[in-house]
């Protein structure tokens, strides 16, 4: 052992160097670090620039993946003779000039040490002109060594090109991946800011070939088409445009319908101030919103843009800046689930129509339940079918052809297939309905409202529940003790590392105590808050609902299956059940005639 240890310190002696003063090109390197991970970062940082020049139009020109050329093209305002070589000088920005500017930034790019960076592991060029510029002026940066500025001929706007990036670090070179790969990360940045900013207008080619084009979108339907380009004609067609704003903060953008859903999260963009992000709260909060209307294991699809005042977020919690922090994450959190669930609402037939829920910041935070004395009982809910039966016969088609105006969206029924499917026309053709799946949402929903908007009741155990956690999830629950009371759970510490469960909402008296509190606790140490009390509340309703819809085999009158169907479409949410299945699907008379060949 001695032998072994003797010979490990004589492979690696330590050495002891002087502190010294690291030079100013090693310096730029080590930043380096910091925002040039790979080609698709250089893309990013320049690309931002060009962005924060007021550029209307961006051309990215890639060669081999990104590591032999990368040339960024703009008609922004332009760089002054005097600042040019300034521009590739650390620390040297024009975006902020004091503390309070840099906590309160908006702009993409402000660090002021992308180009010096840049430019410390390639060999760059930067050529510019000015509105009222006589000529362009032209920088060349080569290893760190940055020429005079010369005279150019360009148009007004800004051109930086970035030649054999890492050329003087291999250790950085050798990382690098496929040129494919490497290029398929920045075709992912170039989408995502194409997404942030629709009033740009973007181009990309790869190796002289074009690989996106999207001019800039001049109005709602533009902008529709231009998202539908960059994420998939299928979304286009199955997205809603969503638009709020409250207390100054603004929420704009696309989301899918629930029909619209993915496999694995890969179709989520989110902006703040215009800048791409990641952030488990604002993840959490679309989550929250689709809780009920999404298929077990599915995710929703989106492209989100949120609007605030610069100094309630702070955009410099990541060196590349992919990440945020929110000063008042809960109410962000609020105003996201509410906006988006306000939007998912009108997904039901017909449409988009329901009359929006005005927001205020009492309705974002207060989200209690009415009394259990006070709820729907089983009984009144079985006699739903009963009271259809009370309801006048619906006209049929026929007795409205001259008005098409007055059909219904989902028509007027005509049979009961199988004893579970309901069979009706409308003006577009056949509509079939899952009466189960359709009935259950209606319950549901009744049910939910009987909860809503009151405050919650709290009941206490019979015998309070220890349980033992880490001392870290006891901090946690002793510093949210207000948040945990507000979703019905007093819990006090009753150790270093346990603590007494002694209330909990009386919904969920029969609950997992253990299981609820640890999911809790999970959420709140990811997103800031939590909403399982909620979820496991909805659960409880959506298990009554499900035992107290109409069965598959129970033969309907008429009027019953019509009255079902109005029923369906003064519902929220009525698109598909709250297991996230659809309810109801139309064919229609064209698809019909190409079944049966009518019109060859």
């Amino acid at each position: 052992m001695a032998d072994c240890h003797h010979s490990r310190n004589h492979c690696h002696p330590i050495i002891r160097m002087p502190i010294q003063q690291l030079p100013d090109h090693l310096i730029n390197q080590i930043a380096a670090g910091e925002v040039v991970e790979r080609p698709a970062s250089v893309a990013k940082e320049l690309v931002e620039n060009s962005l924060d020049a007021g550029a209307e139009t961006v051309q990215i020109d890639v060669v081999a993946g990104g590591q032999k050329l990368m040339r960024i093209r703009d008609d922004g305002k332009g760089i002054d003779q005097q600042e040019i070589a300034l521009a590739l000088s650390r620390h040297a920005t024009s975006k902020i000039s004091s503390l309070d500017d840099l906590e309160a930034v908006a702009s993409l790019g402000f660090r002021g040490e992308a180009l010096p960076s840049i430019a410390s592991v390639a060999r760059l060029t930067l050529c510019s002109r000015t509105a009222g510029g006589e000529s362009a002026w032209l920088v060349e940066a080569d290893g760190g060594d940055i020429s005079a500025p010369k005279p150019a001929a360009h148009p007004q706007g800004t051109t930086v090109e970035v030649h054999d990036l890492f050329y003087n670090t291999p250790a950085r070179r050798r990382f690098l991946r496929t040129e494919r790969t490497e290029f398929g990360h920045i075709e992912k940045w170039v989408r995502r800011l194409a997404l942030s900013r629709p009033e740009i207008g973007f181009t990309l080619t790869h190796n002289q070939r074009t690989v996106l084009h999207v001019p800039a979108a001049k109005s709602g339907e533009a902008e529709r088409q231009r998202v539908a380009r960059i994420c998939g004609d299928a979304f286009g067609e199955q997205c809603v445009h969503v638009e709020r704003e409250t207390e100054g903060i603004a929420l704009s953008g696309w989301i899918g319908l629930p029909t619209f859903n993915r496999s694995q999260p890969d179709m989520q963009y989110w902006f703040v101030n215009g800048r791409s992000v990641t952030d488990k709260t604002l993840a959490h909060a679309v989550r929250h919103a689709y809780r009920d209307v999404l298929f077990h294991g599915r995710y929703p699809a989106y492209v989100l843009n949120l609007t605030m005042d610069p100094a309630g977020v702070d955009a410099n919690a990541h060196p590349a800046k992919h990440e945020v922090r929110f000063r008042d994450g809960r109410r962000i959190h609020g105003v996201v689930t509410q906006s988006i669930d306000v939007a998912l609402k009108n997904t039901r037939p017909g449409g988009y129509n329901v009359a929006p829920i005005p927001m205020t910041r009492e309705s974002v935070f207060n989200q209690g339940s009415m009394p259990l004395q006070s709820r729907p009982s089983a009984a009144g809910v079985r006699e739903t079918l009963a009271a259809y039966r009370s309801m006048a016969t619906a006209p049929s088609l026929a007795d409205v052809a001259e008005n098409a105006t007055e059909v219904p969206p989902l028509g007027f029924a005509v049979a009961q297939l199988a004893g579970v499917y309901i069979l009706a026309e409308n003006k577009d053709g056949l509509v079939i309905v899952d009466m189960h799946a359709a009935h259950e949402r209606i319950t549901y929903e009744k049910l939910k409202k009987g909860f809503d908007d009151r405050n919650l009741v709290r009941q206490p155990l019979l015998v309070p529940e220890s349980i033992s956690v880490a001392e870290s999830e006891a901090n946690l629950i002793e510093e949210s003790g207000e948040t945990l009371a507000g979703l019905g759970l007093v819990v006090d510490r009753a150790g270093p590392s346990s603590v007494t469960v002694r209330e909990l909402p009386a919904l969920l008296k029969n609950s997992d105590v253990e299981s609820l509190l640890r999911d809790v606790l999970a959420d709140l140490s990811e997103a800031g808050q939590s909403s399982r009390i909620e979820d496991a509340g909805d659960d409880y309703l959506a298990t009554m609902a499900c035992h107290h819809s109409v069965r598959a085999n129970r033969l309907l009158t008429m009027e019953e299956m019509n009255a079902l169907l109005r029923e369906m479409e003064d519902t929220e949410h009525a698109d598909q059940c709250n297991h996230g299945r659809p309810t109801w699907t139309t064919i229609t008379m064209s698809e019909l005639d190409r079944l049966f060949l009518r019109g060859r």
